[in-house]
């Protein structure tokens, strides 16, 4: 899976999940997720359990970070990074 197929899942999982009251705030994908009001530290636990299920990365206590999690950007890298972003299909 390459670096534009995990930004579109994580946008995706993103509308779904924290977006769906705001069906006309058009994130970008450089915006800080918790800054703006989309994502709240309960949010942050969904977004990684995600991450684990949809990528198979695991996220360390210390890496719960606003460089690594705060935006759909930042995610992405940090997707990257730990993987070859080869996870499970999503059901």
């Amino acid at each position: 899976m390459d670096k534009d197929q995990i930004l579109a899942r994580l946008r995706g999982f993103v509308e779904e999940n924290f977006l769906y009251m705001r069906p006309d705030f058009e994130l970008q994908n450089d915006q800080s997720l918790m800054a703006n009001g989309i994502v709240d530290s309960m949010g942050v636990m969904e977004m990684i359990q995600f991450l684990e299920e949809e990528f198979g990365v695991e996220v360390g206590d210390e890496e719960i970070t606003e460089d690594n999690l705060g935006s759909l950007d930042a995610i992405t890298g940090f997707v990257v990074r730990r993987g070859s972003g080869e996870g499970r299909q999503a059901v």
